[in-house]
């Protein structure tokens, strides 16, 4: 068969445009494919006990579950002015214009440079002296547009933008994990003015009951029934009682300082509208935690992780093409003078364009290195995502067992509660009735007191434990505003 040398020629054309199309849309470096869970991960928790959790899945406001308006004042101004949330913005938006200025990489390059300047230097004045003239000051005007495109034949710029893009995901998981952190730390400190609160009116009922009997034993000892160590011994309980308040005030003031710094406000500003609250936000229905796979959906520093290998990977593929060559088309275009009108004429014009190649070729030790260097980051990234799941799982197995053991306490405390508050008004009775010595009165007295605190530090590391819980859930941080 004999071809007409015309569609020879056609033939060569499409082949070559095929092989550049082909050669065009080359991206070296590994694939991106998502990390898979490690074995279990997506198992149902194991930590859940039905009397206290439900696997409904938990609202992103779950502060909202203790109907209480103050604390979701508190949260929504957290929202606005905590200064940790403002850093991660910043951050975000830092990441943000860095993949706008990588971005950028995919269009052509310009720069104009326009100037004038008075002297003389060597290139003037040999001129000059060619053309028989002494050399002399003069103006030498300059006008340039260059403009600079680089083909990204192995993906060089398709990677860059795909890590920066990675990265600004990222930070943006970042932010969310500070939404969740800022939620649970603000709930905590008011939970915790609200628990000293509850801690400090125990503390002074128990104080009033002990002065109260020590004045009954002040009393009996004047009408001859009790001995002198009977009132010191009931006076110093009431000593000891006194002197566990201060400490609970403090503690409380420096938990409304810590709201302070949360919600953003010096301490001249602190919310002392919360000292108001004497008992913690308390929860009328069960924990809704949902089940393991919607948990590591919701948790933003997974999210953060997995970007982070993400990004990894991609700047193995941009170490990668640096093994090849990077081919740019350069132009200029612009003229130079002596004489400002001359700018625009032809003699003055100058222009050129072309294509430019730059590569590390022969000796490529190093970009072999940066390959390597880029690949191990991707290991590192993808351990960091394994320990991300792994630490998810953990914190929320952890707190489901810390609370549903404090529930049990809580609740083994309050039968506790009842028979010493039982056992004190009948020893209180049989001492008014001679029937009871000042020594088991002082017994029940202490054993009352004791519980008494027991109960109101559980009712603190209850609603603690539950801010934990719904931390470890990775509630809140889902942008409303």
């Amino acid at each position: 068969m004999i071809r007409h040398p015309g569609s020879m020629t056609h033939v060569r054309r499409a082949s070559l445009l095929t092989a550049l199309a082909a050669l065009f849309g080359c991206t070296v470096g590994p694939r991106y494919q998502p990390p898979a869970l490690a074995d279990g991960a997506q198992a149902p928790l194991v930590s859940l006990t039905p009397t206290a959790e439900t696997s409904a899945q938990p609202p992103d406001e779950w502060w909202r579950l203790y109907h209480d308006a103050l604390l979701d004042q508190f949260l929504q101004e957290a929202f606005t002015a905590n200064t940790d949330l403002k850093i991660a913005e910043a951050n975000l938006s830092a990441a943000r214009a860095i993949l706008e200025g990588v971005k950028a990489a995919r269009y052509p390059d310009t720069k104009l440079e326009a100037g004038g300047i008075y002297g003389r230097d060597p290139v003037t004045d040999e001129i000059l002296e060619l053309g028989g003239h002494r050399p002399a000051n003069t103006w030498i005007f300059d006008a340039l547009l260059d403009v600079s495109y680089e083909v990204d034949l192995f993906g060089h710029v398709r990677r860059s933008i795909e890590a920066s893009r990675a990265d600004a995901a990222a930070n943006a998981a970042s932010r969310d994990a500070v939404k969740i952190t800022v939620a649970a730390e603000t709930a905590r400190a008011y939970a915790e003015i609200c628990a000293l609160g509850e801690q400090i009116s125990v503390a002074r009922h128990s104080l009033d009951v002990v002065s109260r009997e020590a004045d009954i034993t002040v009393q009996r000892h004047d009408a001859g029934a009790n001995s002198l160590f009977d009132v010191v011994r009931a006076q110093g309980l009431v000593a000891q009682v006194r002197a566990s308040i201060p400490p609970l005030e403090s503690q409380r003031k420096a938990a409304m300082f810590e709201l302070a710094a949360l919600l953003g406000r010096t301490p001249a500003h602190a919310p002392t509208e919360a000292l108001a609250c004497v008992r913690p936000p308390h929860l009328d229905a069960l924990i809704p935690v949902g089940d393991g796979i919607e948990l590591l959906r919701r948790r933003p520093d997974i999210r953060q992780a997995e970007r982070r290998v993400a990004a990894a990977t991609a700047r193995v593929g941009v170490a990668t093409a640096d093994l090849y060559p990077r081919i740019s088309l350069t132009g200029f275009f612009g003229g130079v003078s002596a004489t400002f009108p001359e700018l625009t004429t032809n003699d003055a014009r100058a222009w050129g364009v072309g294509p430019s190649i730059a590569w590390s070729f022969p000796n490529q030790a190093g970009p072999r290195a940066r390959v390597r260097q880029a690949q191990a980051s991707a290991d590192a990234a993808l351990a960091g995502f394994d320990a991300a799941v792994l630490r998810a799982l953990k914190e929320t197995e952890q707190s489901l067992s810390s609370y549903g053991a404090e529930l049990d306490r809580r609740q083994a405390l309050a039968d506790a509660q009842d028979k010493a508050q039982k056992a004190f008004d009948l020893a209180d009775d049989q001492f008014l009735a001679g029937a009871l010595t000042n020594l088991d009165l002082l017994t029940t007295e202490q054993s009352l007191i004791s519980v008494d605190a027991s109960v109101a530090l559980s009712d603190t590391a209850l609603v603690q434990d539950q801010i934990a819980v719904f931390k470890a859930l990775g509630g809140g941080w889902h942008d409303r505003r």
